[in-house]
């Protein structure tokens, strides 16, 4: 329900607004649904906040926030082993400097394209606001597939994407970081081309760097620990607690990884976990070492792990996962994993949490199901913005010239965390939606955002 200072006609002029910008969004990004999906969601929890300041649409604010102020696609040539020439598609969208320079990942995964970027990048404005630092939004990346690939191929890949993304970024203007698909490996090289290209040591122009050349200790576990801090905060506030629950976690990359590992410190039971490909299920929990070692050193399946734990099974196929009865689900591998159908499913099995780790992976239709059932829900621009918010002080480590210990940065993070729990809540309290954590994100990102656009003017 609105606020009751909201006047009939203002809400009216709020919806039209709104609905008149959704609308322009789709005509001019046809096809792009994953774009569609994000700005809905986020234009609806909105109209409370047009409705009380009409400054918003005076100013054009939605028109304005919705329409990115660069979208970059480039073409990647590479050379395979076998010396045949390959080409890619790669991406940058710098889509809001309001309150910093551009700041978000790559993604390096067959899904790529336009609709994906401008999803991801969207999200990363509001994400990135929530932190409370001074951070813009942007993402990019590439239709190029690392798996299969050998390092030397991996390595020319990345020297060639680097060479063109490289005209667009700097440690004031833009500053890419790692995602699904770019790791460690794959930000050594770009950020070695880089310095190649430049001629100058430029350590802020990439995050998600190795320690020996200015990266941040917690980085690598900053978003799934953050995760997992998100969620402590939302059970502290219901009485409950991460002791002793049950948790289900999709995926087994870098988030989910140290999503379990978080969980497990705390006292809970992480008994599955996924990969493209299926995942495995363990009553008694799952060994984060063995995992570890199979996605990290190896580099291999998941299927793996039953080899080594013959109380665990594999099944093939990942939506499944969601059918395995738990307390908390943590969503950490990609978009819209969670459909309506799982939703319901994870609601009947008694599901108490869901956090999303990963970006954007519960459809509209499957967030509907939990909030009208008094699911908590986390939503993935609050609960997965540990590893940003890490990004972000790993450029402050970098601009300072000094380095913190694991423990400092740990514990930024965890303020951090709980900073935006209460923010989200806060918003949500004031614009008439207590407890709705994906109204209040939302609002709270917004705000900072907008302002800081009127401030700036018409640019």
């Amino acid at each position: 329900m609105l606020e009751k200072t909201l006047t009939n006609s203002a809400n009216h002029i709020a919806v039209d607004y709104v609905n008149n910008v959704y609308e322009a969004v789709k005509q001019n990004n046809p096809h792009e649904y994953e774009f569609h999906q994000a700005v809905k969601e986020i234009l609806i929890s909105l109209i409370p906040v047009i409705a009380k300041h009409p400054k918003y649409i005076e100013h054009n604010i939605l028109e304005r926030i919705v329409e990115p102020e660069r979208m970059i696609t480039f073409r990647v040539p590479w050379v395979d082993d076998q010396g045949k020439p390959r080409v890619n598609r790669g991406f940058r969208v710098q889509f809001n400097s309001a309150i910093g320079p551009f700041k978000g990942g790559l993604r390096f995964h067959p899904s790529v394209n336009s609709s994906i970027i401008k999803f991801l990048g969207f999200e990363q404005i509001f994400k990135n606001s929530l932190t409370g630092l001074p951070i813009g939004g942007g993402k990019g990346g590439s239709n190029f597939d690392p798996k299969g690939k050998s390092d030397g191929e991996i390595m020319r890949f990345t020297q060639s994407f680097m060479t063109e993304l490289s005209r667009h970024i700097g440690q004031d203007i833009d500053v890419p970081a790692g995602d699904i698909g770019v790791g460690a490996r794959e930000i050594g090289y770009m950020f070695g081309q880089y310095k190649r290209l430049q001629g100058s040591y430029e350590a802020g122009v990439l995050t998600g760097k190795g320690l020996t050349y200015g990266g941040s200790l917690t980085r690598t576990e900053a978003t799934g620990y953050g995760t997992v801090y998100f969620v402590q905060e939302m059970l502290k506030d219901q009485n409950l607690s991460l002791v002793d629950s049950t948790v289900v976690v999709s995926g087994s990359g870098n988030v989910s990884i140290y999503a379990i590992e978080k969980a497990t410190q705390l006292g809970a039971k992480v008994v599955a976990c996924s990969d493209s490909n299926g995942f495995i299920y363990d009553e008694n929990g799952l060994n984060l070492d063995t995992i570890k070692r199979i996605k990290e050193v190896d580099r291999k399946r998941i299927c793996e792990y039953i080899n080594e734990h013959p109380t665990a099974t594999y099944t093939e196929g990942c939506s499944g996962i969601w059918s395995i009865p738990c307390d908390i689900a943590l969503p950490c591998a990609t978009q819209n994993e969670i459909d309506e159908c799982a939703a319901k499913v994870l609601v009947a099995n008694g599901v108490k949490a869901v956090a999303e780790g990963a970006n954007m992976p519960s459809t509209l239709e499957a967030i509907d199901v939990f909030l009208s059932n008094h699911v908590l829900f986390g939503p993935a621009k609050a609960v997965n913005a540990g590893g940003v918010a890490v990004s972000a002080l790993e450029m402050a480590q970098n601009s300072m010239r000094l380095s913190w210990s694991f423990e400092e940065v740990d514990q930024k993070l965890h303020e951090i965390m709980s900073s935006i729990y209460n923010r989200s809540m806060k918003a949500a309290e004031e614009y008439g939606h207590p407890g709705n954590l994906v109204v209040g994100a939302n609002i709270a990102g917004f705000i900072k955002v907008a302002d800081s656009m009127i401030a700036q003017g018409v640019i």
